[in-house]
């Protein structure tokens, strides 16, 4: 029996320092990094849409918001003002003093007034409009990438902390198993192979749980990496609420991030294209000036004043480069729009069915999970009055395991599945 013993201790010492030894490092790392993050009040459970809300925060489109829209503000203002572009103040002054010094002096000063050209004026606010709008589709746009990023963080996270929550029960179940057949050994109810059975179930669980805590120390730290901080362990969030989905993509397309931003980029060409086609020639100019001269000493000064305008040459070549890359923009955005609007729709569908078969197979893994506990429930039962062997008590145990793994991954997937769902019409998480 001693010798019993030292077999069985000597087959849990790997397994038990090999999950000790993760735990170390899990818990100094966690700590590492808590200290370098900032960490969430005591008890505030995290949500997706907190998580999103953290994770666009730190985007570089959130934070350069303001002088973008800054900048579309300036564009429109230009657009709305009397000259194409600022005044230009002309002085000028002539005298002879280093060659005859008769006491010739002529002194000038005038305004340059930069003028629209046809159809200039016009075309700029437009294409001030466009930027604008641009500027907040582009924003809208960023945000539901962030969205894509934070679900498929925040669900894989969902995923491990379910795993690891499973690894847990089942080492707590197969050592309480081993613990049991142990007793029984010692009184000679069972053999020496079923006692190595179960410590083998039990030691199995043991890396298990191991395995599913660096699934775990993985997923917070890609999460983490989104949102900025650690995400607080025993927070919990339900799926989203399920969406309305149109029957057609084609309602979307006034709503849909991604494709108004496409929209807008393509009216942004448009309009800087068209602004091209008339700047074919620089701004003229009108020309405002006042003159004082005398011809000598003693004459008195003389004043006149001068009105002209400066009108410069056109050239078509110098504004084909400019007016082509505005036309191939506008045509390869409205390519890019066509492309994204079917690779949306496709997403759309395959989310669709996605949740409608989640739907299905939570429904089925609820029922599976349900007779095996109860089947769990009789075969624990039987086995402790002698009326069934180990095995199949080990196997019934595994099923009872694999049927709540099965049940809890289903219910996550649906609610990761509604996530897509939303994501793929454009919605972002929602506040609760």
């Amino acid at each position: 029996m001693s010798r019993s013993k030292s077999v069985s201790r000597t087959t849990f010492l790997p397994a038990r320092l090999l999950v000790a030894g993760l735990c170390s490092l899990a818990a100094l790392a966690t700590g590492d990094l808590w200290a370098q993050s900032t960490p969430a009040p005591a008890g505030a459970l995290i949500t997706l849409s907190q998580a999103f809300e953290a994770a666009w925060a730190r985007q570089p489109e959130a934070q350069s918001l303001d002088l973008r829209r800054d900048a579309a503000e300036a564009h429109r203002q230009v657009a709305g003002s009397w000259t194409a572009q600022a005044p230009s103040l002309d002085l000028s002054g002539k005298t002879d003093q280093l060659s005859k010094n008769q006491g010739s002096r002529e002194y000038a000063v005038g305004v340059a007034l930069p003028l629209w050209l046809p159809g200039e004026r016009s075309r700029q606010g437009a294409l001030a409009d466009a930027e604008s709008k641009a500027v907040d589709s582009r924003v809208t746009a960023a945000q539901l990438r962030t969205a894509a990023a934070v679900r498929d963080a925040w669900w894989n996270w969902q995923r491990a902390r379910g795993e690891q929550s499973l690894a847990r029960e089942r080492m707590v179940s197969a050592q309480k198993l081993a613990e049991d057949v142990r007793r029984r050994t010692k009184a000679g109810d069972l053999a020496r192979s079923d006692q190595h059975q179960a410590d083998g179930a039990a030691a199995s669980a043991e890396v298990a749980l191991a395995e599913s805590g660096s699934l775990l120390a993985a997923s917070i730290q890609h999460l983490r990496a989104l949102i900025g901080k650690l995400p607080d362990e025993t927070a919990a969030d339900g799926p989203e609420t399920p969406p309305a989905v149109p029957a057609d993509f084609t309602a979307l397309d006034a709503t849909h991030p991604a494709v108004v931003e496409l929209f807008d980029r393509a009216e942004v060409a448009r309009r800087s294209a068209d602004l091209a086609s008339v700047q074919t020639r620089n701004n003229p100019e009108l020309l405002l000036a006042t003159t004082r001269e005398r011809g000598a000493f003693g004459d008195d000064y003389q004043q006149t004043v001068t009105l002209g305008v400066r009108i410069p040459f056109g050239s078509d070549s110098r504004n084909r480069a400019k007016l082509g890359l505005a036309r191939a923009e506008a045509l390869e955005t409205e390519g890019l729009l066509r492309l994204e609007r079917e690779r949306l729709a496709a997403d759309l569908g395959a989310a669709r069915v996605r949740v409608e078969s989640g739907r299905t197979q939570l429904a089925a893994a609820e029922k599976r999970a349900q007779l095996a506990r109860e089947s769990r429930g009789f075969f624990d039962k039987s086995f402790r009055l002698g009326e069934s062997d180990l095995p199949t008590r080990l196997r019934i145990e595994l099923e009872a395991v694999e049927a709540e793994r099965q049940n809890a991954r289903a219910r996550i997937e649906l609610a990761a599945a509604i996530s897509a769902l939303r994501q793929a019409l454009g919605l972002l998480p929602e506040q609760k």
